[in-house]
């Protein structure tokens, strides 16, 4: 009966939600633990044989860093963002496209989904323009300087129309950071943004949001001072108190954008979490913070 009631419970969510796109992105422990991945794929490939439509974004800094070090490269950021030569870029294009890309949908196929690999690159997908030189300020001196990222762009447009045709039929797009600008250059982007920008321009249901913390935390030291559900508007007054900040201000920001672009609600969520995908979409409590209009 536990899982008669279980399927019960569900049933309104996958009536709800049949025929949505629904956007996840991928990352932190979801991206590094290999039965992280494993569980996050069956999970998606579970949401299509529901009838939903999900479409996969992922990131893969860690790794990035990892590969770099490897090669005897390190790793340089500003304000959390990778300084990209050349090199780097090869590296970036390495890991993103030919190993995590590929592994994702090496499991999402093995759960019985179709899975199918794409960068911003194909069917010109993301579009992209360089970013102009960062200002960074010394906090003491109150000196600012100009910091070149190099080829670290930001999305100029997005072409959904590939992505369209493969959830039109069935397939699983898993979807790699990287635009290309209008010499054909590829250029490394954020994947949190490219994936609220995917999300508002496919009219994406949700976007999910694998993190590696509970959510947003009243207090980042207690996990459990979630806040469990907020609504645009409130997302600013967050800010201004510190409550959203580091690391999860990117990733709400990113939520607020694609809900004012379309999206009907955003999800931060724990990927560290077994199922966390499921337990959000298909159950009344969820686990994460739900952001809403």
């Amino acid at each position: 009966m536990k899982t008669v009631n279980i399927l019960i419970e569900a049933l309104p969510y996958i009536k709800k939600f049949h025929k949505k796109k629904i956007l996840i992105k991928y990352g932190g422990h979801a991206m590094i633990d290999e039965n992280a991945m494993e569980s996050t794929a069956r999970d998606t490939v579970l949401l299509k044989y529901v009838g939903m439509e999900p479409i996969v974004v992922h990131g893969g800094g860690p790794e990035i860093s990892r590969s770099m070090n490897k090669l005897g490269k390190k790793a340089q950021f500003i304000e959390g963002l990778r300084i990209t030569d050349e090199e780097t870029m090869e590296i970036v294009k390495m890991v993103l496209v030919g190993k995590i890309n590929t592994s994702i949908v090496s499991k999402i196929c093995l759960h019985g989904g179709k899975g199918v690999g794409l960068s911003g690159k194909d069917s010109l997908l993301i579009m992209a323009r360089k970013k102009d030189p960062h200002i960074i300020k010394n906090i003491e001196t109150g000196e600012e300087k100009l910091v070149d990222l190099g080829l670290v762009g930001e999305i100029a447009s997005l072409n959904p129309e590939i992505i369209e045709m493969l959830t039109e039929n069935s397939y699983i797009p898993i979807i790699s950071p990287i635009g290309v600008d209008d010499k054909a250059n590829a250029l490394n982007l954020n994947a949190d943004t490219v994936a609220g920008e995917v999300a508002s321009k496919v009219n994406a249901e949700k976007l999910i949001i694998l993190t590696d913390v509970p959510g947003i935390l009243e207090d980042p030291s207690d996990p459990d001072s979630l806040i469990k559900k907020i609504s645009v508007d409130e997302v600013d007054e967050l800010i201004k108190t510190g409550i959203i900040k580091e690391g999860m201000l990117p990733k709400t920001m990113t939520c607020a954008q694609a809900l004012k672009d379309g999206v009907s609600s955003a999800h931060i969520i724990d990927g560290r979490i077994k199922h966390s995908i499921l337990l959000e979409i298909f159950t009344k409590k969820g686990i994460g913070t739900m952001i809403t209009k």
